[in-house]
């Protein structure tokens, strides 16, 4: 196979090889388009992966419920009424609106009493206290570091549990001191901890400074009767949020007499907009870094191009030679491609492997760094087979034009000149 002759190889190496100068200057167009390539495309994983950490342990298909004002008036009520749910509301809307998968009401203490006071041993937090059921868990993840979470068992048993965030532990515990097991006074009532969590994400509601206890058990704790403060509802894959969210407020504003031209009574977040936001931005980010980098590379295969016409043309009387004896247009052309290739797959290697050392750099020096969406820029073995794949490709179609133009040289021509 032609591809594995020894003869062809030695002559396209001498050929590049006889001006090493222009050879090394020929090349550094691809290098530099290579470089640019991976980083941009190593970048835009690097904030993809940034964003991924902020939004760690949230599902992207859910949607948040409150009660706010109503702003107009309907049916004799007065406007600035507001609105409270109740729990019957919870399995009316999971019976009537099909696209719910998991409905999750809670309720914050706080928001009926004047003071919330959670404290141990004299030491008070100023934690936000919760009252949850364990599907909360399915909306916004908590990472547990000791212990567990609050489980099925004891929202159904009314336990005095509760789980507290790492702050919440800080303010209240000597450190190296296990809290699991220990109790926590909340407005006098005592309650077991059974877990502390960390926030999953750079971005999470309930921030770590927060204790959270069984739905049931505030209940009866704290006198809140059949209250809903707000519910963190989970949407089926196979269905926009958006949908789920007008048949929601159309249904609670008919229970609760709302208007339904009032969009201030019911307050509502659709946490899929952010994740659609997030991919149509990280997908334009990709998009560009491959229309920069493909037109980087292309200019750099041009010049590859020019320098081989350039040694064309000073081998004029050589190839003349080697066409006079025997070599036939099918050969000399395919020299000429083979140098263009060899150039451009060379000086893309070693583009790639300069472009992985910035980011391996880049990499260590935004490690640490929480404060911008920047985690881990690296490129997959997919875009690195695509780029060289392209750059192969260019390099073939750019070395036709000088290779048509060697084998148009004519042996008695370039036998005459000097």
């Amino acid at each position: 196979m032609w591809l594995f002759d020894r003869d062809l190889w030695s002559e396209v190496f001498s050929t590049l090889t006889k001006n090493m100068l222009r050879t090394v200057l020929t090349t550094l167009g691809v290098i530099f388009a290579i470089i640019i390539l991976i980083l941009l495309l190593g970048s835009a994983t690097g904030m993809i992966n940034g964003f991924d950490r902020i939004f760690a342990g949230k599902a992207s298909n859910s949607l948040f419920v409150w009660g706010q004002e109503t702003s107009m008036p309907y049916k004799g009520f007065e406007r600035g009424r507001p609105v409270e749910y109740e729990m019957d509301d919870i399995t009316m809307l999971s019976k009537r609106v099909e696209e719910v998968d998991v409905i999750s009401p809670r309720i914050e203490l706080g928001g009926f009493q004047q003071a919330v006071v959670v404290k141990r041993e004299g030491r008070t937090s100023g934690s936000r206290v919760f009252g949850d059921f364990s599907t909360i868990d399915l909306v916004n993840k908590k990472k547990i570091v000791e212990g567990r979470f609050i489980n099925l068992n004891d929202v159904n048993n009314g336990k005095k549990v509760c789980v507290i965030g790492l702050e919440t532990y800080e303010l209240l515990f000597d450190k190296g001191i296990s809290a699991i097991g220990k109790d926590i006074s909340i407005n006098n009532i005592y309650f077991t901890v059974i877990g502390v969590y960390e926030k999953s994400g750079d971005f999470d509601f309930d921030g770590e400074n927060s204790v959270i206890i069984p739905f049931t058990t505030f209940q009866r704790s704290f006198n809140s009767g059949e209250r809903v403060g707000w519910m963190a509802i989970l949407i089926k894959p196979e269905y926009p949020v958006a949908q789920a969210e007008a048949k929601i407020k159309e249904l609670l504003k008919v229970k609760y007499d709302i208007d339904p031209d009032d969009n201030r009574a019911i307050g509502s977040f659709d946490f899929s907009q952010i994740f659609t936001a997030i991919s149509a931005f990280t997908m334009v980010l990709q998009g560009f870094a491959f229309f920069v980098g493909i037109f980087t590379m292309l200019a750099g295969v041009i010049a590859v191009s020019n320098i081989l016409l350039i040694t064309v043309k000073e081998r004029t009387k050589e190839i003349g030679v080697r066409r006079a004896l025997g070599a036939t247009p099918k050969v000399i052309k395919r020299q000429i491609i083979l140098e263009s290739i060899v150039l451009t797959v060379v000086a893309g290697a070693v583009g790639f492997i300069i472009a992985v050392g910035f980011l391996y750099i880049l990499n260590v020096q935004t490690a640490s760094n929480t404060d911008v969406p920047f985690v881990n820029p690296t490129v997959s073995m997919t875009q690195i087979l695509v780029s060289f794949t392209l750059m192969t490709l260019l390099s073939i179609l750019i070395g036709l034009i000088p290779a048509r133009r060697a084998v148009r040289i004519k042996p008695i021509e370039a036998l005459r000149e000097d």
